[in-house]
């Protein structure tokens, strides 16, 4: 591997303006693809096999209007007056015209023909309906009923607009994400002292970015991309990004400020630096592609799509930078005399220790005490997982400020908070006629004095005589435990309702779906995590030939992990500190934040740990002296290991700012986790483990060593070739 990606560098480091404008025509191409086709995304959650999307798919055939998107218009006349005000209702009864009106409705319901009038009587409800899914529903067909509402509050009403045509908020940029990118750069001189390599790792990420973002939004046009993907894809692309050109960059000028040639250090970084680079990219793209094993496709286009971006990030880093480097040539080379000099001079004589050489020192001098230390220390940041509690988000998860989320506050205080999570009870009868097995259930549903419940509707008939529907409004909101629990009750209830009705029977609707989700997201929990750290654990043990790395690099990842969770908890479901990140509502977190928390701080986690671990090998492979080897690694490594935490901590807190809280706690989980991860984990408890086992941290048995491919991941062969030696790929091919 390394004597491949020394001949790839060493090449674009040579054939520098080809690569460049290989990389810029394909910017081009798919700016320009984008341009002419436009983008997709797709906001529906889909989930095979389950007895919610079984009954939203008969729905679609049947009765399509109950599948569509819903709007809904909430009136609330002033303190002292009721909305059956003559002049209220007038202007209530006009808005609900107009929206009737607007721009892919099909029909607006009249709330007082509808009686959805609340007790007080000062509240009023009209359902607006599609007959469309949410993402075929244009922007300005929002704006338009948004406008129409607005148009009430003259007469003195307060009016919002609520229902299924918001959905999460997907792919945007924010002032929080340029100041991510601004500490990025900060971290970025600092680490370097100088400008133009600061600018290297920003500018090849974002070439990087560029085309596996448009690249994701052109795919959307041939398959489902869900909304949600760009954002866990930029947020992922951005940071491995700098961090992968961070690492190949940081070998490089260490190398020239030791007085190596520039084209021979560009071919050398990118053999050693840039073997870590991959198998660390490898490690996140199997992590992010592991949520395929799932079976939920919006889940899987998540995952896919950020780890496509991640191996742009590394196709970028091992084929673009070097061709920057030859541009930048000897300019690259540090000051003699400056600082940037001196502490990248890899000389021992007279040079001051490192404050990662002194902490790799204080962390091995005890290690026993040090890893009991941080063990203790990370479970208890971890306690609070334990009470993880998962739903989907919905309108009450949305900004306080934001017009759904003051009508989902409106319906739950005039109404209740189940008006917001209303059931779908499907029947359809055995003999083709549904009214009757219908009734039937309903007055089994009343005859069960289900206690969440608050009331049971009439059977709606489809137009084809097929099916019929019973709405179940539950006293709780969508995201509460117990209409949960209501859901699970009506399902054990149903096979015995269906067998007298003679008809099957389907609980649905968008509360059962989100329902499913979360219960299959639990259930894939444990096989996913399995699979992805078993697959990543044959990587590393490829990577490192030995058998206590990869153990102790699982078992560090589980403490991020829990950490992380913890974190988590505290925050967004216990509220402590939630004002200080904007979390509005405390309360369940999404259901599939775990599993996508799992999958990236994994894959980043095993980044640092091939990082740093790869220059301890490579220094134990050098000179065959275990402990000197660990502490001479954490010296090379620690400042990039630091610098790329500090990128990548910048890049996931930027995104904490983020209005969407389905990214919102994914952002808030990573942040903490890498923290935690490279300080603690990977600096402190893997130098401390190491010091611990000796030299039997690279112990592997002669019969699986024989067994295993030698990668030279440390770059060993690279010793036998001559610095001056025509290695390039070009030639190699020749």
């Amino acid at each position: 591997m390394a004597t491949l990606l020394y001949s790839l560098g060493r090449t674009a480091f040579r054939h520098r303006g080809g690569f460049l404008i290989g990389w810029l025509l394909l910017i081009a191409l798919t700016i320009g693809g984008l341009a002419t086709f436009g983008s997709h995304l797709d906001s529906e959650a889909t989930i095979p096999g389950s007895q919610s999307q079984k009954g939203i798919d008969v729905l679609e055939k049947t009765q399509p209007a109950a599948t569509g998107v819903t709007a809904q218009l909430v009136f609330v006349a002033p303190e002292g007056s009721t909305v059956n005000d003559p002049a209220f209702r007038a202007v209530i009864q006009k808005t609900v015209r107009e929206a009737a009106k607007a721009p892919q409705v099909e029909t607006a319901v009249d709330p007082f023909e509808a009686k959805s009038v609340s007790e007080d009587q000062r509240t009023a409800l009209a359902q607006v309906l599609y007959p469309i899914k949410r993402d075929a529903l244009e922007d300005s067909s929002v704006t338009a009923l948004e406008k129409i509402a607005g148009s009430a509050r003259s007469s003195g009403l307060q009016a919002e607009v609520g229902g299924t045509i918001y959905s999460t908020a997907g792919l945007a940029v924010g002032i929080g994400e340029v100041i991510g990118l601004g500490v990025a750069i900060i971290v970025l001189i600092l680490t370097f002292g100088s400008l133009l390599a600061a600018g290297l790792p920003l500018l090849t990420a974002l070439i990087g970015l560029a085309i596996g973002l448009v690249g994701l939004l052109l795919v959307s046009n041939i398959a489902t991309v869900s909304s949600t993907a760009p954002s866990l894809a930029l947020m992922v692309g951005l940071a491995v990004g700098i961090d992968y050109a961070l690492l190949i960059l940081s070998r490089h000028r260490t190398q020239l400020a030791n007085g190596m040639d520039a084209e021979e250090s560009a071919a050398r970084a990118t053999g050693t630096a840039g073997s870590a680079v991959v198998f660390a990219g490898l490690t996140v793209i199997i992590a992010l592609s592991g949520l395929s094993v799932v079976g939920i496709p919006f889940l899987s286009v998540m995952g896919l799509a950020a780890a496509g971006t991640v191996l742009m990030a590394v196709a970028v880093a091992i084929t673009l930078l070097p061709a920057l480097l030859g541009f930048a040539g000897t300019r690259l080379r540090p000051k003699p005399g400056s600082r940037a000099e001196r502490r990248e001079r890899a000389t021992d004589g007279g040079r001051r220790p490192s404050g990662g050489e002194r902490w790799a020192r204080l962390v091995t001098r005890r290690p026993l005490a040090t890893v009991l230390a941080v063990v203790i220390a990370l479970g208890a940041v971890a306690v609070p997982a334990s009470q993880l509690a998962l739903a989907m988000p919905d309108n009450g998860t949305a900004a306080p400020e934001s017009t759904q989320r003051k009508a989902y506050d409106l319906i739950s205080d005039a109404f209740g908070p189940g008006r917001n999570g209303r059931l779908l009870v499907l029947v359809r009868s055995a003999d083709g006629d549904p009214a009757p097995a219908a009734a039937e259930v309903a007055a089994g549903l009343g005859r069960l004095d289900l206690p969440e419940v608050v009331s049971i509707g009439a059977p709606q008939v489809s137009e084809d005589g097929t099916t019929a529907v019973l709405t179940v409004v539950p006293k709780a909101g969508p995201r509460d435990e117990r209409t949960e629990r209501l859901v699970r009750d009506i399902r054990a209830e149903t096979p015995e309702l269906a067998a007298k009705a003679d008809a099957e029977i389907l609980v649905t609707g968008s509360t059962a779906a989100a329902i499913d989700v979360s219960d299959k997201l639990s259930a894939s929990l444990l096989p996913f995590a399995s699979i992805v750290v078993g697959l990543a654990l044959v990587l590393l043990l490829l990577v490192f030939r030995s058998i206590v790395v990869p153990v102790k690099a699982a078992f560090g990842f589980l403490l991020s992990v829990g950490a992380a969770f913890g974190a988590v908890v505290a925050v967004f479901q216990w509220g402590w500190l939630a004002g200080l990140i904007g979390v509005p509502t405390a309360g369940p977190v999404f259901s599939f934040m775990p599993i996508i928390l799992i999958a990236v701080l994994f894959g980043l986690a095993m980044d640092y740990e091939v990082f740093l671990v790869s220059r301890m090998r490579e220094d134990f492979v050098h000179t065959g002296r275990h402990q000197e080897s660990v502490i001479a690694g954490s010296r090379h490594a620690s400042r990039v290991v630091t610098a790329a935490a500090l990128i990548m901590f910048a890049v996931f807190a930027s995104f904490v700012t983020a209005e969407d809280l389905t990214l919102k706690p994914i952002a808030f989980g990573l942040a903490v986790g890498i923290m935690v991860d490279a300080f603690l984990v990977r600096m402190t408890l893997v130098p401390a483990v190491l010091a611990l086992v000796g030299k039997g941290a690279w112990w592997l048995p002669r019969w699986l060593d024989r067994l295993l491919p030698d990668l030279d991941i440390e770059g060993a062969k690279l010793d036998r070739i001559e610095p001056q030696e025509d290695r390039s790929l070009l030639t190699a091919v020749r």
